[in-house]
C-alpha cells in the first residue's frame, strides 16, 4: 500500500465514526494503526490483554482497551523531512487572562508545599485555540514532522472524542519481563544545544521523581539500575532525564507495577494522595486524558518467550509487535469541532516562581499550536 492510500484508509475511518488510533514509536520509522470494527467501547480488566490502551489521569477509572482480536492492524514504513524546531518559541494565541488565572494556581501550589502539605504537585492547564483549517491527519502528520523522537498519536472513539498528542515520556516498556522506565522533569527552552545550565529548582525536583519512581518499582522488581541524568531534546524543549530498568519478579507483577507508577510524580507530585488531592480541588476542569497513559499492550511481552513457533499465536499484532510500550500523555490536544483544546503543566517545588512556570507552560504549548492552528 502506498502512503497516500494508507493516510486516505486513515481519514476516512475517522468521517465514518470508526473507533481507530494510529501511531509511532520514537526514533522509528513505522506507522502503526487499529481500526476497532465497530464501536464498541471496550475496557481493560486487568492490562493483560492485547492491544492498544488508553488511560486517563484518574487511576480510579478504567482504561479504554482496542483489543487486537476486534480490529484491524497494519503498518507501514513512513519517513518524513524533520523542521527546525527552534522557529517554534513564540508565544502565538496565548491570553493574558489565562496567564494570571494560572499563576494564581502556582502560587497557592507555593503556600501549600511552604504549610508541608507536600513537597512537589504538577499544576496544569488548559489553552482553546481556533484550529486552522487542517484534517486531524494533517496536523497528526505535522506532528509527525516536528516530533521524531516521541511517541506520536491520533486516537478517536465516537463515545469519546479525538485526541492528539507527540509525548516524550515513557512509563513502562516490558519485554521477556525485562522492565524499563524514566525519570522525565526540569524543562527549558532548545536553543541549539544540549549543553544546558539546569537551576537546583530543576535539579531538584527531577531528582524527586527519579528517588520515588525507584522507591515504587523496588517491591516489584530485581537487578534495578538506576542510569545517570541526561539532557533530552523534545523538539523546542530539553529536559533532565534518567533511565530506570531492571527485571520484573513474576509477571503478574505488572499490573502492581502500573499502579504504583502512574501517576508519577512527573505529573502529579509527592506524596501522591497529598498532591492528588490538591489538583481536583483546583486545577478547576477534568484532565480527562491528559496525563493518564496509552499504548501497545501484548500479554505475550510478560512471559519469557516460547520459541516453539507452535505455541506462537498466529496473527499479524502477536508477531509484530514484541512487547508492551506505554507512554505518559503529555504534549496532547483533545480536537472538538473548530476548537483544539491543549493541555499543558509543570512540576511546583518550594523554589518556583509563578511567571517562570507560566511562561514554562507557554514554551510546552507551542508545537502543539503550530501542528493545530
Amino acid at each position: 500500500m502506498l502512503i497516500d492510500d494508507w493516510f486516505s484508509d486513515l481519514d476516512l475511518a475517522l468521517e465514518q465514526n470508526k473507533p481507530t488510533v494510529c501511531y509511532r514509536h520514537p526514533n522509528e520509522s513505522v506507522l502503526k494503526r487499529f481500526i476497532q470494527k465497530d464501536d464498541q467501547l471496550n475496557y481493560s480488566k486487568n492490562l493483560n490483554e492485547s492491544g492498544f490502551v488508553f488511560n486517563p489521569f484518574d487511576s480510579e477509572k478504567e482504561a479504554i482497551l482496542f483489543d487486537e482480536k476486534k480490529c484491524a492492524f497494519h503498518e507501514i514504513e513512513f519517513v518524513n523531512e524533520e523542521v527546525d524546531v527552534t522557529e517554534l518559541n513564540n508565544d502565538s494565541s496565548v491570553s493574558s487572562e489565562n496567564s494570571n488565572a494560572h499563576m494564581a494556581l502556582v502560587n497557592k501550589g507555593i503556600e501549600a508545599i511552604k504549610s508541608n502539605q507536600f513537597k512537589k504537585v504538577v499544576l496544569s492547564r488548559v489553552e482553546a485555540v481556533n484550529r486552522a483549517d487542517k484534517t486531524p491527519i494533517e496536523q497528526f502528520k505535522l506532528l509527525l514532522k516536528l516530533y521524531p523522537s516521541a511517541f506520536v498519536y491520533i486516537w478517536f472513539h465516537p463515545k469519546v472524542g479525538l485526541w492528539i498528542g507527540a509525548t516524550p515520556e515513557t512509563l513502562l516498556q516490558v519485554k521477556d519481563r525485562q522492565f524499563s522506565t524514566m525519570a522525565l522533569a526540569g524543562t527549558q527552552k532548545y536553543n541549539g544545544s544540549l549543553n544546558v545550565n539546569w537551576t537546583d529548582k530543576e535539579r531538584e525536583e527531577q531528582a524527586i521523581v527519579t528517588r520515588v519512581i525507584k522507591e515504587n518499582c523496588e517491591p516489584y522488581c530485581s537487578n534495578l539500575n538506576v542510569g545517570t541524568v541526561e539532557t533530552v531534546q523534545a523538539a523546542n524543549l530539553v529536559h533532565l532525564k534518567t533511565k530506570i530498568s531492571g527485571l520484573l519478579k513474576q509477571s503478574d507483577d505488572f499490573k502492581g507495577l502500573i499502579k504504583q507508577l502512574h501517576p508519577t510524580p512527573a505529573v502529579c507530585g509527592y506524596p501522591l494522595e497529598n498532591s492528588k488531592a490538591f489538583i481536583l480541588e483546583n486545577e478547576g476542569y477534568d484532565r480527562e486524558f491528559y496525563t493518564g497513559f496509552l499504548g501497545e499492550l501484548n500479554r505475550n511481552s510478560l512471559k519469557t518467550r516460547n520459541r516453539n513457533p507452535r505455541n506462537v499465536e498466529n496473527n499479524v499484532y502477536q508477531r509484530k509487535v514484541k512487547g508492551t510500550k506505554l507512554y505518559v500523555n503529555l504534549r496532547c490536544a483533545q480536537l472538538k469541532g473548530d476548537k483544539a483544546l491543549i493541555y499543558v503543566g509543570g512540576g511546583i517545588t518550594i523554589d518556583s516562581n509563578a511567571e517562570t512556570e507560566w511562561e514554562e507552560t507557554v514554551n510546552k504549548s507551542q508545537t502543539m499550536i503550530k501542528a493545530l492552528i
